[in-house]
């Protein structure tokens, strides 16, 4: 079945693929597999998969240096690829050269914070449906009884796939007027100039990309899906045992809807386990809404830790 395409929208589809750099590639191994990725070491490169999919969601890159978001790469349909770079260019906006750890073909561009773009013909791996939803985790005993389940059948939690990321920008109206007009991406909901949240035109999560303040760009968080709100508090339970004390939830958003817990990782970023988020279809104008700061973290669950929304790539090279 063909993927589908909203008629007479040029734009890009999927986030296809993050890219970072941290100090040391063992430490970012360690993190990934212990969270539930399928991590798979090329050289001096890790490439982060799920078990049982295709996909590769995103490459890590060992430099030494504070952790960077290198680049960001972004999915077009084969026959939108021209098209869009056409409409880029007539826009004024120029491409640049392929980043240096590039492994695949493409055209780049900056965006308004310098965040590099790589936009790349590839498959859709953003939904094109609701994803399954599944209930609290039952098993049944050996004489036919349903009860919940114990601790000792619990097996590894493991993401089915990426759903989105998050950005830092220094001015989220501007972020949001550059990925509209340049890559036709579409606003869902924001809250102030504070935070925003897009969508791809041909079907969607509730968010692809994200904007938060900040006094310049970085790579808040990245989220995954999992099969339920149990693999939620599962997950929050894997990270703690092997160690990983700080993170915040369980709870539930407003905007997007989705559970979630996330986990802070070793460079203070965070990597989330994201549950049940609201679907965007192809015929779907979604109602975007300015929603009061309350409304912009979180419906219930335990308050926000005060250095959430600390940009830690620029934080710490400030300290180094």
């Amino acid at each position: 079945m063909a993927d589908p395409k909203r008629s007479g929208v040029t734009a890009i589809h999927s986030l296809d693929r993050f890219v970072f750099s941290v100090p040391e590639l063992a430490v970012a191994k360690q993190y990934f597999t212990d969270f539930g990725l399928d991590v798979r070491q090329v050289g001096k490169q890790l490439d982060l998969y799920t078990f049982g999919h295709p996909h590769r969601w995103g490459s890590i890159y060992e430099s030494g240096e504070p952790k960077k978001l290198e680049y960001l790469a972004l999915g077009v349909y084969a026959e939108d690829y021209e098209p869009l770079r056409r409409h880029i260019e007539k826009i004024g906006i120029k491409t640049i050269d392929p980043h240096p750890l590039v492994d695949e073909q493409g055209f780049w561009l900056r965006d308004p914070d310098g965040i590099t773009l790589q936009i790349v013909v590839a498959e859709k791996s953003s939904p094109n449906q609701k994803g399954d939803t599944y209930g609290p985790m039952y098993m049944t005993t050996d004489k036919g009884t349903t009860v919940g389940i114990n601790r000792r059948n619990m097996k590894p939690v493991r993401p089915v796939r990426l759903t989105h990321a998050l950005l830092f920008c220094s001015d989220v109206p501007r972020s949001l007027k550059f990925y509209d007009e340049a890559l036709g991406m579409r606003l869902s909901d924001h809250s102030g100039e504070g935070i925003a949240f897009m969508h791809g035109a041909h079907s969607s999560d509730h968010h692809l990309l994200a904007f938060a303040k900040s006094s310049g760009p970085g790579l808040h968080h990245t989220s995954w899906v999992v099969r339920g709100i149990d693999e939620i508090g599962l997950g929050m339970e894997q990270m703690l045992n092997k160690g990983y004390k700080y993170g915040w939830g369980v709870g539930r958003h407003v905007l997007g809807s989705n559970y979630f817990y996330y986990q802070r990782d070793p460079w203070g970023s965070f990597t989330e386990y994201s549950y049940d988020i609201d679907f965007i279809g192809l015929e779907t104008d979604w109602p975007a809404q300015d929603h009061p700061p309350e409304d912009s973290f979180y419906l219930w669950g335990p308050g926000a830790p005060e250095d959430f929304v600390t940009n830690h790539e620029i934080e710490d090279r400030k300290a180094g």
